[in-house]
C-alpha cells in the first residue's frame, strides 16, 4: 500500500469549487424565475381572466336587454296602421348582442373549468422542483465545504519543507515536475535514508 500522496494540481479543486458556486447561484435564480413566471401565468388565468370574462358577461347581458327594449320600442311605436315594422336594424343588434353574450359565457365557463386543473398542474411542478432546490441549497454547499477542507489540507501539505540536498541516495537526482510527494509516516530521523518516491518516480 502506498504511503505517499501524488497531487498533480491543487488549482483544479479550486476551479471545481468555483464552478459549484456558479452553478448554485445561476440555477437558484433560474428556479426562482420559473416559479415566479408560473405563478404569474396561474394568476392570469384564474384571477385576471376570471374577472374579465365575468365583467364581459354582465356587459353583454346589459347589451342584450337594451337591444330587446329597442326592438320592442320599434314594434310598438314605429307601426303605421296595420303594417308591422320590420325593425331590421334592431333585430340585427339583438342577434349580435346575443352572440357576444354567448361567447363571453363560453369563455367564463372555460376559465372555471380550467382553474382547478391549472392549480393542480402548478402544484405538481413545484413539487418536482423541490428536489432540485435541495441540490442547490443543501448538496452544493455541502460539496463546496468538502472541497474547501480538501484545499486547506492540500495547502498545508504543500507548505511542508521539501529536501534541499538536490539528490537522492546513491547520487540519483531527486524527482522533479508538477507532482508534490510527502512521506505520510512520521518524518525520518536525521541521517536516515530518504523515503521512497511515489510510484512512477525515481527509486532509491
Amino acid at each position: 500500500m502506498s504511503t505517499q500522496a501524488d497531487v498533480k494540481s491543487i488549482d483544479t479543486l479550486a476551479f471545481v469549487k468555483a464552478a459549484f458556486a456558479s452553478f448554485a447561484h445561476e440555477t437558484g435564480q433560474a428556479v426562482s424565475e420559473c416559479e415566479m413566471q408560473g405563478q404569474r401565468a396561474v394568476d392570469w388565468i384564474t384571477v385576471d381572466q376570471a374577472a374579465y370574462w365575468k365583467a364581459e358577461c354582465r356587459k353583454m347581458t346589459e347589451l342584450v336587454n337594451k337591444a330587446l327594449k329597442d326592438l320592442e320600442y320599434c314594434k310598438a311605436f314605429k307601426k303605421v296602421g296595420n303594417n308591422q315594422p320590420s325593425c331590421i336594424e334592431e333585430k340585427k343588434a339583438l342577434e349580435k348582442a346575443r352572440q357576444r353574450l354567448a361567447r363571453a359565457e363560453q369563455k367564463a365557463e372555460a376559465v372555471r373549468r380550467w382553474t382547478p386543473i391549472v392549480h393542480q398542474q402548478f402544484r405538481e411542478a413545484c413539487v418536482r422542483l423541490v428536489r432540485f432546490r435541495e441540490v442547490i441549497d443543501v448538496d452544493c454547499p455541502r460539496a463546496m465545504a468538502q472541497l474547501e477542507r480538501m484545499l486547506k489540507a492540500l495547502d498545508a501539505y504543500r507548505q511542508v519543507a521539501a529536501p534541499t540536498d538536490g539528490s537522492g541516495e546513491g547520487g540519483a537526482p531527486a524527482a522533479t515536475g508538477p507532482s508534490m510527494s510527502r512521506q505520510l509516516d512520521e518524518p525520518a530521523a536525521s541521517g536516515a535514508p530518504p523515503a521512497p518516491q511515489a510510484e512512477g518516480g525515481a527509486t532509491s
